[in-house]
């Protein structure tokens, strides 16, 4: 905790007063131009990744980027999801997976959850993602891994696409979706290619888009890269 006020008083000192008018700015509106939805692990900021400054992006973290589809009982994502699309007009989702992800990894290695119960009703969430993975053949648990972690980003797309507000924007041609691969170790990003299926290098395809509108470029379940 020490930490975290000593943190907050260097903010004060130093990025507070650097950002001054921004924060004034900042009091009374905000207009975030992406919904960025990434995991709660602490090596992925997505602020710092993607070197946003504050009012800029609009942040959704849950354990493996989930994103529940649209019910009758939506929840806090759906909630922030509607919010985002449909108040503020933010142009751009992305879906971001990452590395050595603890919750893939859980559902990889088909550990026993039942001491964490809510952590295994919410992994049911990546079903869809699961039962693709459990269907190929992979030559090391690294590799197995590796593809659950796209998958699991295809598999939320989808879901995210069930979303009334979501879908109203992508037929009024409003919004795109973007589904992308974080790696912690090597600072890399691939992104989910919606016409091949194929995760690329952000930095090689830097316009690489899972969905530009309605029906076009829907992602596939495909875990493999370009």
């Amino acid at each position: 905790m020490n930490d975290l006020v000593a943190g907050f008083l260097k903010f004060r000192e130093t990025g507070y007063q650097e950002r001054t008018e921004l924060f004034h700015q900042l009091a009374h509106t905000q207009s975030p131009g992406a919904l960025f939805i990434a995991c709660s692990d602490s090596r992925v900021v997505p602020e710092l990744v993607t070197q946003q400054e504050p009012g800029e992006m609009f942040v959704i973290r849950n354990a493996g980027n989930i994103v529940p589809a649209y019910g009758p009982e939506p929840g806090g994502v759906s909630a922030t999801v509607e919010y985002a699309v449909a108040v503020l007009g933010v142009q751009d989702v992305v879906i971001c997976g990452h590395s050595d992800c603890g919750a893939m990894t859980a559902i990889a290695k088909g550990k026993d959850l039942g001491h964490l119960p809510a952590v295994c009703d919410w992994l049911h969430h990546a079903d869809a993602a699961k039962a693709i993975n459990a269907r190929q053949h992979f030559r090391t648990e690294h590799e197995k891994l590796d593809a659950l972690i796209r998958d699991n980003v295809v598999a939320q797309l989808t879901n995210l696409r069930t979303h009334p507000s979501i879908a109203l924007a992508l037929s009024q041609g409003k919004l795109r979706l973007h589904g992308w691969v974080y790696d912690i170790e090597t600072g890399q990003i691939d992104a989910l290619e919606g016409a091949t299926g194929r995760f690329v290098s952000l930095a090689q395809y830097p316009d690489a888009c899972a969905v530009t509108s309605a029906g076009e470029h829907a992602p596939r379940a495909l875990s493999g890269r370009a």
